[in-house]
């Protein structure tokens, strides 16, 4: 039975296996001390812990990306809805407290 490449990752599991490395375990854990919140939550307005290091670009499993590419903590709900959804869409989606768009690219935050 062959496997299927996965939508999010080209290659199928290249980039899964890079989160299982020693390497990637020490760079998460030391973003994390240092950076504790989510930074969704907190454009809300909403002061909530993270517990993911979360790549800011997709780094489809490019090991210079994965190590070297910026992080950001999100929390368990943002990262399995809002990042997903933008990473599959292109956009970002919600608000910040003062109802202002997200997405810096939404014609709201253009003008």
């Amino acid at each position: 039975m062959t496997r299927r490449a996965s939508p999010r990752t080209p290659g199928g599991n290249a980039g899964q296996k890079l989160f299982k490395t020693y390497r990637w375990q020490q760079r998460r854990a030391a973003h994390l001390a240092s950076q504790p919140l989510c930074v969704m939550c907190q454009a809300e307005g909403k002061t909530r812990a993270g517990r993911v290091a979360d790549h800011v670009e997709p780094h489809g499993g490019d090991e210079r990306k994965f190590f070297g590419g910026a992080l950001q903590t999100l929390c368990d709900h943002h990262h399995n809805s809002t990042k997903q959804s933008q990473d599959k869409g292109g956009r970002l989606k919600g608000f910040d407290a003062d109802g202002v768009p997200l997405d810096p690219n939404h014609p709201w935050n253009m003008r």
